[in-house]
């Protein structure tokens, strides 16, 4: 079996699926994006198809090293978004041929179930109250918000207070009848972050993600060191070099590769495998569509630290199509009791509306975050 081609779609509301041909007619998809930069991701796609068409697909492992290493320069985020979708597709041609889902390719089954947590609230977060209480009648009873709005280097008490304020809402609403993760989302420095975080003690959040950026990740084990709430990050980090760093300086309790942005399935596997030897909990980062959910999914499975799976389903950033509407098999991903099942079906077992898929992707914007600003005219953190 041979690789023939390699065709990528831009969707709505910031996706991009791609689909991996072969000459036997046995098709895998992938989704290789990154959020608002989904143009450079399929540039760098179509670059690296010449070392992947005319490629036995079921050589995963050399496949993903090519790609890696032969170009000399490495890593980052669009390289390793583009190797993800890619490194995806593969598997799902791999379980396709073999008749066997991903997670039994991977050594089988660790867990029966995995429990699903939903955002709740938008980028500014107010009134979540209406919203939590809404996910509550579907079964869910773990969610993640958005811990603050824009915070300048050294910024006001109010600021503080106002994000408080919506914490303490929450628990005074629901005590302990749900848990919630808190996501800095990179808007607070380091010297806010002692703050917040020393303030939000008394709430116990189920954790505090990126409570500083990636690149201020010397400061996670100082912030873990004055608090016992869990410290959560990885969403911008992208190989497992750059995870070997952030696992040795200690600090982080639940680590959050992204299965688009981080390598794929390959590089994730083996990510999860170095938290594990940390005493790391694993938690795939995952506001993305459907092949990105199975993907994490196929990890989690398989991966004895994984806690729980984050997924986009009526988060604020889906505008023009929801988590599975470009999936024909829906109910083999539904969610019961706030929880997901494994799949049965072989590969990445998502059946595309290839159609829908193919129509929507004729019209597909493209998304961009807003840009903040502080009150002085200085560009925010988003």
């Amino acid at each position: 079996m041979k690789i023939t081609k390699l065709t990528t779609y831009r969707l709505p509301p910031r996706w991009m699926f791609l689909k991996v041909e072969t000459d036997e007619g046995v098709t895998g998809w992938g989704e290789p994006v990154i959020e608002g930069r989904a143009r450079s991701v399929e540039a760098a796609v179509h670059e690296l198809s010449e070392y992947v068409v005319g490629k036995d697909p079921a050589r995963i492992n050399d496949i993903w090293q090519v790609l890696y290493r032969a170009g000399f320069y490495r890593g980052g985020p669009i390289l390793m978004s583009a190797i993800a979708g890619i490194d995806q597709a593969l598997w799902d041609i791999k379980g396709k041929v073999l008749g066997a889902p991903v997670h039994e390719l991977l050594g089988g089954l660790v867990r029966d179930r995995v429990k699903a947590y939903s955002w709740v609230g938008g980028d500014r977060p107010a009134d979540v109250i209406a919203g939590i209480r809404k996910l509550q009648a579907i079964g869910f009873d773990t969610f993640k918000l958005n811990g603050c709005e824009e915070l300048g280097i050294i910024d006001s008490s109010v600021k503080i207070d106002a994000a408080v304020a919506v914490v303490a809402e929450i628990r005074a609403a629901f005590g302990n009848s749900i848990e919630f993760g808190l996501d800095f989302h990179g808007r607070v420095a380091a010297p806010m972050a002692r703050v917040l975080i020393h303030e939000l003690e008394p709430f116990r959040p189920l954790f505090i993600e990126e409570p500083v950026l990636a690149e201020q990740a010397e400061y996670y084990p100082r912030l873990a060191a004055q608090t016992h709430i869990p410290i959560a990050a990885g969403e911008r980090m992208f190989s497992r070099f750059d995870f070997k760093r952030v696992l040795e300086g200690g600090g982080i309790s639940i680590l959050q590769p992204d299965l688009s942005h981080a390598g794929g399935i390959s590089e994730c596997f083996r990510i999860a495998a170095m938290a594990e030897a940390y005493d790391v909990a694993l938690a795939p980062h995952c506001p993305l569509g459907p092949l990105a959910l199975a993907s994490c999914l196929a990890v989690d499975f398989v991966s004895h630290n994984a806690v729980f799976q984050e997924q986009s389903m009526g988060i604020h950033y889906n505008q023009g199509a929801e988590l599975f509407d470009y999936v024909a098999n829906k109910d083999d991903f539904r969610i019961e009791g706030g929880w997901f099942h494994p799949t049965t079906r072989p590969g990445l077992g998502v059946e595309v509306d290839e159609e829908l898929v193919i129509e929507r992707s004729k019209t597909a914007l493209d998304w961009r975050n807003p840009v903040w600003r502080l009150p002085d005219g200085a560009v925010a953190e988003w």
